[in-house]
């Protein structure tokens, strides 16, 4: 039982305990900001900054817990306050533990920088560390569920059952067949398996991006006019997609341009090479340009350049474009496209050719 006499007793642990709690609180924060120096600098500062909210709310409900017994609550008072200081106690500890997991990712990514050519590896790491970090976070959450289930006699079976099935296992075996988990693991294959990877530049739905972000069951594309298309992980397993940086990020670039027939291919491919070799863009790897096609009207004329990655690609080929464009319609405008037709003459029986339907631009 509890009277209005154990009132002051129980301010006064109630006060004693919140204010050690937010003491030592305060310390350790002190002390982690000072030590924060040198090296471990930035890991410190991530530890101050993702831990020291969850690590305060821990202390506060340990203090209470722990003060419980003296002040003067008996019976069912007592009782319902320490299932409640429990429950928060769960819930306190599994925030810092999700906290934690952040701190250990973001001393990853630190050490793993992605501002290089070359970063393919960097990437894959990366990918296979943040879906790590969800999935261990979701273990968490399942443990502490669990563990508050199991405070009540009532749901005990339950939260027995729901711990069981936060181990490997027993996820397997108990949710296997739902949708939720089936997008869970077809992210963990894409992450360990390579097939995706942060920032890899890919065509999905006729649509050319990068990925920006993967989660557990979806994935997010910034496409490249800045929307974001959102596709389900199991799109990626069950659905052809192309991945221009799976190897590396070299890529070749196609530009093709219809002509007339008249046209001196020596000519337009010099100019071609002109304007790759002073480039920017040109990775100074490979570069043609071959007529690949021909039609009753025109022949099709491509040009192959190589550049680092797909952005400078789109880039180049504009570049390319646009001055071949410019090169025919200032220089030999009797180069562009047209079409031909005869006119039979009628009285003599001569044959005249005419030339008509002149287009301003090559078809591109």
């Amino acid at each position: 039982m509890w009277g209005r006499a154990e009132l002051p007793r129980l301010v006064l642990v109630t006060v004693a305990a919140v204010a050690s709690a937010l003491l030592v609180a305060r310390l350790s924060g002190i002390l982690v900001r000072r030590a924060a120096r040198g090296r471990y600098a930035p890991f410190l500062n991530t530890v101050h900054k993702e831990c020291h909210r969850p690590w305060t709310a821990l202390l506060l409900v340990a203090a209470l817990f722990a003060g419980l017994p003296f002040s003067g609550l008996t019976g069912h008072p007592r009782r319902t306050m320490g299932h409640v200081l429990l429950l928060a106690l769960i819930y306190a500890a599994s925030w810092l533990a999700v906290r934690v997991l952040f701190v250990f990712e973001e001393t990853a990514y630190r050490r793993l920088p992605v501002d290089m050519v070359d970063n393919r590896r960097r990437r894959r790491a990366r990918t296979q560390i943040g879906l790590l970090r969800r999935l261990t976070a979701v273990i968490i959450t399942i443990v502490a569920l669990a563990a508050t289930m199991m405070t009540f006699s009532q749901l005990r079976a339950i939260g027995a059952s729901l711990l069981a099935s936060a181990g490997i296992a027993g996820l397997v075996a108990g949710l296997a067949a739902q949708s939720l988990l089936a997008h869970v693991f077809a992210g963990l294959q894409l992450a360990f398996s390579e097939q995706l990877r942060l920032d890899d530049v890919v065509v999905v739905e006729q649509e050319w991006g990068r990925i920006e972000e993967m989660r557990l069951t979806y994935v997010v594309v910034r496409v490249w006019d800045e929307r974001r298309l959102v596709l389900p992980t199991t799109y990626f397993t069950t659905t052809p997609f192309q991945n221009w940086t799976r190897n590396e990020a070299q890529v070749l670039g196609a530009v093709t341009l219809h002509v007339d027939f008249t046209a001196d291919m020596e000519v337009l491919r010099a100019e071609a090479k002109r304007m790759v070799e002073t480039s920017a863009l040109w990775d100074r790897r490979e570069w043609v340009m071959q007529v690949v096609d021909a039609t009753p009207c025109t022949m099709c004329v491509r040009v192959l350049a190589s550049a680092a990655d797909g952005p400078s690609s789109w880039d180049l080929r504009c570049e390319i474009r646009e001055g071949l464009i410019r090169f025919l319609h200032t220089r030999h405008p009797q180069w562009l496209p047209r079409e031909r037709s005869q006119l039979l003459g009628s009285g003599n029986g001569t044959v005249r050719g005419v030339v008509a339907g002149g287009t301003d631009e090559p078809r591109a």
